[in-house]
């Protein structure tokens, strides 16, 4: 278990899809304790092996302690609400900046479990958004392409500025 170095916005490896994930072993248990480990120390509530320049699918999200953590493998939107919602998201490799953005208010996933199982889960409120949020990280689609145009660049100036800020 380590925390390991977070690619930054505007690396592009960011925006390469992560390839499926078909060995289910100790390194792949070892790359979730990884992601974990470096999530809580950005902080964040979820990370994708991309974040961590691996291109593997696998996420893992952390709303709270309470909640648990939940480890996604080859997860896949089977289906969405036409009811959205807007919660506000940003990225472990963009820290500090945040937008509000709009998705499906609720979603059913299918994906793999560490061990390889096969599982589908129902998620609503804001754990959809995480999940549809990573799923978008694992396919090369960073959260900035979700807002327009105009949202997007000054988000992107927010960023640049925060990178010139001394200290």
């Amino acid at each position: 278990m380590a925390v390991r170095p977070i690619v930054r916005y505007p690396d592009p490896a960011l925006r390469n899809p992560c390839a499926a994930v078909d060995t289910f072993d100790g390194d792949l248990r070892a790359l979730a304790d990884d992601l974990l480990d470096t999530m809580r120390a950005a902080p964040g509530v979820g990370i994708t092996a991309a974040h961590i320049g691996v291109l593997k699918r696998v996420t893992v999200i952390e709303l709270s302690r309470e909640d648990g953590v939940r480890v996604y493998v080859n997860p896949i939107i089977e289906n969405a609400s036409d009811e959205t919602a807007r919660h506000t998201e940003g990225s472990v490799s963009m820290p500090g900046v945040t937008d509000e953005i709009e998705r499906p208010a609720r979603i059913r996933v299918r994906y793999q479990s560490l061990t390889g199982e096969h599982v589908t889960e129902d998620a609503d409120g804001f754990l959809a958004t995480c999940i549809q949020h990573e799923i978008d990280q694992l396919d090369g689609i960073f959260w900035l392409q979700r807002l327009s145009r105009l949202k997007r660049d000054r988000a992107i100036k927010r960023w640049e500025k925060m990178l010139r800020a001394p200290g």
